[in-house]
């Protein structure tokens, strides 16, 4: 992979980490602490709050593991080893790396 090609990546990744940064604290605030609230309507509300809150978290843990996997694409490209299968170091499908900057395996390998 060329250099140019690998400065590209390098770019979207770090604008994506970027755009989870802000989607955290776009986020944080569906995670609060579920009250009590005597003025509405029944349980109802609070079991859709509860909802709510649980959507929260779970879209919280995919950024998280997105961020990770992002991360760990950075630290390849800084090693020189972005683009290559962590197994078999063969050399990942651009189109592949195009939809997803983070695949550390070939799709050989990513099979099983």
């Amino acid at each position: 992979m060329d250099e140019n090609t690998t400065e590209k990546f390098h770019a979207r990744i770090t604008a994506r980490l970027a755009e989870l940064g802000s989607a955290d604290v776009l986020g944080a605030a569906g995670q609060a602490t579920v009250t009590l609230d005597q003025q509405s309507v029944g349980r109802l509300n609070r079991m859709d709050a509860l909802q709510n809150q649980a959507m929260s978290k779970a879209s919280q843990a995919r950024r998280a593991a997105e961020r990770a996997r992002l991360i760990t694409a950075l630290g390849r490209i800084d090693e020189g080893e972005f683009g290559y299968c962590e197994d078999c170091g063969d050399a990942i499908a651009l189109p592949r790396l195009e939809l997803d900057p983070s695949a550390a395996k070939c799709i050989d390998c990513a099979r099983g």
